[in-house]
This record gives structure tokens, C-alpha cells and sequence, in this order.
């Protein structure tokens, strides 16, 4: 029997393929992701011989290598099953050259998704490496070294020890600072807005219309005086309707998941961060325990810039529609959506069994993996069903000089949002606005006139999924890259979460000045997406490895060598609070670390003295004459205590609210379940209130514990 070796990167998958292909004659291991690399304690690319890169087996992975040696020899063929990206191509690369496996052999396979079908389909089709791919992923790892490895010693030398710089990195951090500038030097405008609240009748309902033109042209009032005196003229005027335009607009649904997509979403709709999305969506990916199938992966890969899907998958799509809703939802053709980037080598994300809808099987994932495998499968079904439908009604007034406009809003046909509807910034949504049947000529009713300030408004810090919006459309990384880009930056101090926007350190500011001002092509937009188009060309097989480099190496060497002469020793501004160090009486310092801010001793080594930065919520400890006040865990999760721990161990994960309650005299808590519903309850565990308030209780509330305290400060 041929026996055969299917080298997976990560175990999960293994023991998933393994099932697929049977004991016997197929044997699957797991590299557990990259075997070489460049070495961490030295440059390792040659510049002079080509950028030639020294790559050498990674610390730790000796025996994995020889377990992997030791059972290619035992196969008569070797079959490279990495991921199917430019990583996992490079990945496979790694492998054919560490067992012995000919570059000419066809020894690569590859699946967008882990089902027994496109597993052994695979299996059948082994192809050559793609050297191209492979020539691509050198050249981002070496630029990648080439910018950390150069530039990042000289923030050494000049600002401070542990900093780093990134060709991709940095960019983001600037784009944070600048966005930062932007909102700090934005000076608001006074404007006012004009609303009427007009009816047919006496008797009718009434209906909003709003100011629009003024002689003719676009409204602008800047004054409250100026809105009086519109005011005082309009209750003198009469109302009567100019147009009515009746129209059906179509709302068509949103395309399936790339990888950038479902990060926007899922940050939008829970909060989650890039790098916890990927981490679930890797686990649907790889195999999970299903009832009645076993350990199957639930969606395809999701690494990907394409809203492509098979024709197989858009077919059991519109079965599966037509069965659950009806023909009305189904679209006369199956939808296409145009790819806004020429990569397409894989499909958009969706569900691999179009027969486990996600309710049916809910219990069998944990309630992270169940929201994001539904916000899949939902926007993947969704994207095959038929546009929503809304009439819509836009009236034009006229009143004297003055020109209002109403319109109006309903659904007619529900299509695609009887199932998902795309999740916006601050849960924006589209409501219905309802207006009478109105005739053109038609005389109108004042009722009210609805003068209102308003400010013009900066531009909003960014979020997660706006930020993962802008480096897409700037061509900034790849959305593969966002996760590891932003926990980076996050990670060094250049920026922080707060309120889950991004924020950038008086750190973060030092060095994009530094780098704007020495390295300008490093932290500009433009350079960097261009980089990045080149990079595609070289996996396209129309570039050149070594003349990209060469062409970023030689001018980025003369600008180092000057700046290294140019620049001084950089000091970093200390923020002094007024809290006094107990210890030795110095005012301690806000310093940023990898979970947030914290007060620390500017004596440090002699006085190691550190504080958490706490929240006082106005609340008295139940147990002790103390106050509440907000915590965070190491882990960046919010959690309340006495401020005397450790002589009082109070704790609690509900938010205390100064309202007491009516029953017993206890202060009120809000008690979070999960999917984002609350309840307001007694903090008092025997008030008679709380019983009353439990019976609104989640089946996920029991698992949740209190935090543990530690011997140490959290």
C-alpha cells in the first residue's frame, strides 16, 4: 500500500483530516505553524549577496522536526497541506525543504474547507509549490526585518529601550496621531436647524418637514436670532404642497464575508477585536464536535479579499431559501459581487453545511463560536436572498420664501432583512417614517416650529472596525495582517483602548514626529499601499524579489546613516499625578503598559512602588466605610471593589449605581447578562426585590464567577 504524509499546520485540523481520510494509508501531522525563520538574535538577510535571508530551525522545534523527518522517510509520498495563503504557500516551502521534498514534485494541496469532499478532491490534485507566492512572502518578511531590525535600534539609542518600529505598524500608528491632531484642532461651528410640524387637519396626525431653501437657495442658519426670525415669519405664512414624488428604492444585501468584512461586523455588533474574531473563526475553520457528523469545520477559510462563491454553495443557497422562505426571496439570478481587489483565490466566507443552520446548533459551540458561525452563516444566506423593498414618498412644501421637504419611509417587502442586516457605527439603524396620503396644491396645518442648536461635530476617534475600513481602502497590510498590526501597536504603548477607540500615548506621538520627519516614505500611506501592490505583483509572478528590495533598501540606508548623525537623545514627557508614593513620598507617574495605564514610582529601581489608576463610582462599600470603585483584570475586563482591599475583599462584576432600593435601603447594581441585556437589581443577595428580578435570568448567568483576588494589586 502507498503510504502517504499529509502535513497540516495546526492539530485541530489534523485530527479533523485524519477522520476524512481513514487509518491505513494516510498519515496526518501537524507543523504547528512555522518551522524556520529568520534568527531572532541577528540580522539574517545577506544585503550584498541578493538580500539572501539565513533561515534556521525555530528554538524549541527540534523534535517536531525530527518526528516530521522520521515520518516522511516511513511515506512513499509527502503531500503539503498548509493553508492556502501566500504564509501557509511559504509554510509549505519551509517543509518541502526540511524533508527532502523536491520543489518539481507535485506535493502541494489545497482546500478552502475542511469537509471530506474538498478534502479528497485535494487529495487527487497535487500540484508544484508556487514559487512566486513563496518569492512574495520572503520579500514582506524581509522588508519586515529590514525596517524592525535597522530602525528599531536607533529608537533604542536615541528615545528609550523595548521600542519598535514597523513598515506597516508605524504607518497605522500615524494614522491614529493624525486622527488624534485632527479632532484636538477642530473648532466647532454654531448652526440651527429648522424642523415644522405640519398636519392636513385638525384632526389628522401630524408630520415633520424641514427647512431646505431660503430664496432659492440652501438653507444655512448660523444664530439663534437668525432661526427666530425664520420662526417668527413662518407662523405667519401659509403651507401649501408643491411635489410629491413617489418611487420604490431597493435595498440589495450586503456581499459574504471577506476576512475585513467580518471583522467590521463582528467589532460592531460585539465588540470584539480583530484578533479575537480570527481566533474563532480559525476554530469553525479547523473542526469542531458536531452531533450526527462528528468533527467536521463548519465554515470555509477565512483569510480572503474575495466575495466569490461556488456555484455548488450559491445552489444549496437558494434551495435551502426556497424551502425556508419562499420563490419571492429568491433574487431571478444568483447574485454576483464584483471583487474591489484583483486577488480572488479563494471564495468569501461562508458556512461549509448549508444543513446546520446555526440555531440547530447552538448548544453544541460556545456562545462566542455560535455568534460569530451565525453572523456567517446569516450574512452568507442573506447575500443570496432578494433586495428589500421600500416605497418611498418625498414631499416638497412651499411657504413664502421658503422651501421644506418631508419624506417618508415604509418597507413593502422585507427580502434579505427578514434575516441580517449589516451592523453600523453607534447601532445606527433605518426606521420607517410614516406620511399621509398628500396631494400636490394641497393646503397644510402649522402646528409646531421646532427651532434647534446644533454643532458642527470633529471627526470620530477610531474604532476597531473603522480603522480595519481604512487600512483596506488605503491598501495598508492585508487583512490577514490587521489582527497581529493592531495588537502590536497596542502592545508597545503607541496606542490605547479606551472605550474601544483608538487613542494614541504621548509615546505613540514622539515617535510618528521622529519618523515623519527622518523617515517620511516609512510612515506615508502612499508608499507603504504601493509596497504593497508590489508585493502582488511579485506573488503574480511580474515582479522582481530583489529589485523591491533594493529599490527600499538603498535610499532607506543613506536616511538611517544621516539620522543617526542628526539625532539627539530623545526625552519622553513624564505625566505627574497628584498621588503621592507611600513609600518614599515622590508623586508617581502615569505610565502606559500592555493593559492599560497605570501610577508607578518615578524612583524606580530604588522604589518599585506601582498603583492601578482606579474610577471612583460614588458608591460606599457594603462591608467597610470604603468606596467603590472601578478595577480592571490583567486581561483588560472591568470588574468593582473596595479602594481598601486588601483589608476589605468587596467585589463585584455588577456596575454599583448610586439609586438605592426601595425594598431594603441597599444601592442598585446593573447586572450585565450576555448578548448585551441588563437588568437593574438590589446588590442586597437577600432582598426580596432580587427574587423578583431573577426570574428575567439567563441560563448563561451561573457560569458567570466573581473575580478572584489576587495577593497583588489587579
Amino acid at each position: 500500500m502507498n503510504k502517504v504524509l499529509v502535513v497540516v499546520e495546526s492539530p485541530a485540523k489534523a485530527k479533523t483530516i485524519e477522520k476524512f481520510l481513514g487509518a491505513g494509508k494516510y498519515t496526518v501531522k501537524a507543523s504547528m505553524g512555522h518551522l524556520r525563520d529568520l534568527p531572532k538574535s541577528q540580522f539574517g538577510v545577506d544585503i550584498e549577496n541578493n538580500f539572501a535571508p539565513k533561515y534556521i530551525n525555530i528554538r524549541g522545534k527540534g523534535d517536531l522536526i525530527k518526528t516530521l523527518k522520521s515520518a516522511a522517510k516511513k511515506a512513499d509520498t509527502v503531500l503539503l497541506a498548509t493553508d492556502p495563503d501566500r504564509e501557509g504557500e511559504a509554510i509549505a516551502w519551509h517543509l518541502a525543504n526540511l524533508l527532502n521534498v523536491s520543489e518539481e514534485k507535485d506535493c502541494r494541496i489545497e482546500f478552502n474547507e475542511i469537509t471530506k469532499t474538498a478534502v479528497k478532491n485535494a487529495i487527487k490534485q497535487p500540484r508544484r509549490i508556487n514559487l512566486p507566492q513563496v518569492e512574495a512572502q520572503q520579500a514582506r518578511r524581509i522588508l519586515d526585518r529590514i525596517v524592525g531590525y535597522k530602525l528599531s535600534p536607533l529608537l533604542w539609542r536615541k528615545v528609550r529601550k523595548g521600542l519598535s518600529a514597523g513598515r506597516v505598524q508605524s504607518v497605522v500608528v500615524r494614522l491614529i496621531c493624525d486622527r488624534e491632531r485632527e479632532i484636538e484642532a477642530f473648532v466647532p461651528e454654531e448652526y440651527w436647524s429648522v424642523t415644522l410640524k405640519l398636519r392636513e387637519n385638525a384632526k389628522a396626525a401630524a408630520f415633520n418637514a424641514e427647512l431646505m431653501m431660503i430664496d432659492g437657495k440652501k438653507s444655512q442658519v448660523k444664530t439663534e436670532q437668525e432661526a427666530l426670525i425664520i420662526q417668527t415669519e413662518l407662523e405667519k405664512n401659509e403651507f401649501r404642497v408643491l411635489d410629491v414624488k413617489h418611487r420604490e428604492r431597493r435595498r440589495n444585501p450586503s456581499p459574504p464575508f471577506t476576512t475585513s468584512s467580518l471583522q467590521q461586523d463582528a467589532a460592531r455588533k460585539f465588540g470584539y477585536t480583530s484578533r479575537k474574531t480570527m481566533l474563532i473563526a480559525q476554530q469553525l475553520y479547523e473542526g469542531l464536535e458536531i452531533a450526527g457528523k462528528g468533527l467536521v469545520g463548519l465554515i470555509t477559510y477565512m483569510r480572503t479579499d474575495s466575495t466569490r462563491i461556488a456555484q455548488s454553495a450559491q445552489e444549496e443557497a437558494r434551495a435551502y431559501i426556497e424551502q425556508i422562505y419562499d420563490k419571492h426571496h429568491l433574487p431571478a439570478k444568483p447574485p454576483v459581487y464584483p471583487n474591489k481587489k484583483a486577488q480572488d483565490a479563494h471564495e468569501a466566507i461562508r458556512p461549509t453545511y448549508i444543513e446546520l443552520p446555526s440555531e440547530k446548533i447552538e448548544k453544541q459551540l460556545s456562545h462566542e463560536q455560535f455568534r460569530i458561525y451565525k453572523l456567517i452563516w446569516d450574512r452568507f444566506i442573506a447575500s443570496q436572498m432578494a433586495p428589500a423593498l421600500y416605497n418611498t414618498v418625498t414631499v416638497d412644501i412651499e411657504s413664502g420664501r421658503f422651501r421644506l421637504r418631508s419624506n417618508g419611509s415604509q418597507l413593502k417587502f422585507a427580502g434579505f432583512l427578514r434575516l441580517y442586516s449589516e451592523g453600523q457605527e453607534g447601532n445606527a439603524k433605518e426606521e420607517e417614517t410614516f406620511l399621509p396620503d398628500l396631494q400636490i396644491d394641497q393646503k397644510l396645518l402649522l402646528m409646531k416650529i421646532l427651532p434647534k442648536q446644533h454643532f458642527t461635530e470633529p471627526l470620530p476617534y477610531y474604532s476597531e472596525a473603522s480603522l480595519i475600513k481604512l487600512l483596506e481602502e488605503q491598501g495598508i497590510g492585508r487583512p490577514s495582517t490587521y489582527s497581529p498590526i493592531i495588537e502590536t501597536i497596542v502592545g508597545r504603548g503607541y496606542v490605547l483602548r479606551s472605550e474601544k477607540k483608538f487613542r494614541p500615548t504621548d509615546l505613540g506621538f514622539l515617535v510618528t514626529d521622529l519618523l515623519k520627519q527622518y523617515f517620511k516614505d516609512i510612515v506615508d500611506v502612499a508608499f507603504t499601499a504601493k509596497l504593497e501592490n508590489q508585493l502582488d505583483e511579485i506573488a503574480d509572478g511580474d515582479g522582481s524579489r530583489i529589485t523591491v528590495l533594493r529599490e527600499f533598501y538603498d535610499p532607506f540606508a543613506v536616511t538611517l546613516a544621516a539620522a543617526e548623525e542628526e539625532i539627539g537623545e530623545v526625552e519622553i514627557p513624564v505625566e505627574v499625578s497628584d498621588v503621592i508614593c507611600e513609600l518614599c513620598g515622590r508623586n508617581l507617574v502615569v505610565k502606559h503598559g500592555r493593559y492599560g495605564t497605570f501610577l508607578a514610582c518615578p524612583g524606580y529601581p530604588a522604589c518599585k512602588n506601582t498603583k492601578p489608576i482606579v474610577k471612583d463610582t460614588g458608591v460606599k462599600c457594603p462591608k467597610c466605610s470604603g468606596e467603590i470603585v472601578e478595577r480592571k483584570t490583567k486581561r483588560g475586563k472591568v470588574f468593582y471593589g473596595c479602594n481598601k482591599y486588601p483589608e476589605c475583599d468587596f467585589v463585584t462584576w455588577d456596575m454599583p449605581l448610586k439609586e438605592l432600593c426601595k425594598e431594603c435601603g441597599a444601592f442598585l447594581v446593573r447586572h450585565n447578562f450576555q448578548r448585551g441585556r441588563f437588568v437593574v437589581r438590589c446588590s442586597n443577595g437577600e432582598c426580596p426585590t432580587l427574587q423578583k428580578k431573577d426570574s428575567e435570568k439567563s441560563p448563561d448567568l451561573e457560569k458567570k464567577t466573581s473575580p478572584k483576588r489576587r495577593k497583588k494589586s489587579v
